[in-house]
């Protein structure tokens, strides 16, 4: 069965202008949509993408709100001013200036009195950063406590690192639309959890050597009761009660509903409160959380060293396509060449034919042999009675 194509969307800079020039506030098309307001902040920071009936009739309401634009804002007409009948202009008040006086001969006259205005100073413009500097602030500022969170996520400190080092990669390789985002951190934080909890991390071979854990017993227990927790249910307790956001940005951020991030995260409590009691309490438990996180020595590589390899990854990624472009050229020239360019019937198998008898080598001829083949050789070959056939 052949799925259809998924319906094209606008970039997520016109989702938003659309939005914008529709008079339309987030809530308002989070409410015509089906969804919540956070959802749509996502959509438009590129952060998620719709997917299924919400994708459609998000693409429909974007397709209609640009008709309306396009109907309700029609290219305006010059205004022409009649030549013969001049505007007729209010009249303006005379207006005292402090400005030196002139006499009748053009000579200025100075005020008594008058002191020398001091000069503004003007304020120092902005320096410009360029992307590497812009991304190295942005990875000095946030990395180490995503890769304290991601630990929370996953209880390997290596694993963490690594995930928030291919989530920054994967920032500097889109840093055009990363460096627009309203939320710069969240879209790094989104990418390093998705590759933090993708299932084939369980396939890698150093999953199967656990690491040493945390020396503190309270701790140790902790982190024991997250992990028991289902992805998704760990995932959202940690952005609630670790990281701080909202129900809304949660939901966003998971791209889920906010009912259904609600029902996770009363189940993710439950399930820690059953198993540490004293954990039952939500400020008690964020703060035992951050304790977590920041009793781990977890430090992030240097800024530089990300993005050299992720340049680096790049690079052997496209040199990787280019080969395979390359080998793929060569094989399909070479079948063109060695097809053949007509049909050749194949050749039926052989079959065994029964019943022939042996080849047997002559022997002598008998006596009644030798006289007939005589009798052969002495007749004519070419008489009459070869012609015609008489009755004896």
């Amino acid at each position: 069965m052949t799925r259809s194509p998924a319906t094209p969307l606008p970039p997520p800079k016109a989702r938003r202008r659309l939005r914008e020039t529709a008079a339309l506030t987030q809530t308002q098309l989070a409410d015509r949509v089906g969804v919540t307001p956070g959802t749509v902040r996502a959509w438009e920071s590129g952060r998620t993408t719709p997917r299924g009936r919400k994708r459609e009739a998000y693409a429909k309401l974007l397709k209609t709100l640009a008709e309306e634009g396009a109907v309700r804002a029609p290219e305006p007409e010059p205004k022409l001013e009649p030549e013969s009948r001049p505007q007729p202009q209010p009249e303006a008040k005379p207006q005292p200036e402090p400005e030196p006086k002139v006499e009748p001969e053009g000579k200025p006259q100075p005020q008594p009195d008058s002191q020398p205005q001091p000069q503004p100073v003007a304020a120092p413009e902005p320096v410009a950063l360029t992307p590497a500097q812009a991304f190295d602030a942005l990875y000095a500022f946030s990395a180490p406590a995503l890769v304290r969170q991601t630990f929370l996520l996953t209880g390997r400190r290596e694993q963490a690192r690594e995930s928030v080092e291919r989530a920054f990669q994967a920032a500097w390789e889109h840093w055009p639309e990363v460096a627009r985002d309203r939320d710069p951190v969240g879209w790094v934080r989104a990418t390093a959890y998705e590759y933090a909890l993708s299932p084939w991390q369980r396939l890698r071979p150093r999953h199967r050597h656990p690491e040493a854990p945390p020396a503190d017993p309270g701790d140790r227990t902790l982190l024991n009761a997250l992990l028991r927790l289902p992805p998704r249910h760990r995932r959202t307790l940690v952005l609630y009660d670790g990281v701080g956001l909202d129900l809304p940005e949660t939901a966003a951020e998971t791209e889920a509903s906010t009912p259904a991030t609600a029902n996770r995260l009363l189940r993710a409590r439950e399930a820690v409160a059953g198993r540490l009691p004293a954990l039952a309490d939500p400020q008690v438990l964020h703060r035992r959380l951050a304790e977590l996180a920041s009793n781990e020595r977890l430090r992030a590589a240097e800024p530089p060293t990300v993005r050299r390899g992720g340049e680096r990854r790049a690079r052997l990624r496209t040199r990787a396509a280019i080969a395979f472009t390359v080998a793929l050229v060569a094989t399909t020239a070479l079948t063109v060449r060695t097809a053949p360019t007509h049909y050749e019937p194949p050749v039926s198998p052989g079959q065994a034919v029964r019943g022939v008898p042996q080849r047997v080598a002559p022997g002598a001829l008998s006596d009644e042999e030798l006289e007939l083949r005589q009798k052969l050789r002495d007749q004519m070959q070419d008489g009459p009675e070869r012609l015609s056939p008489r009755l004896e």
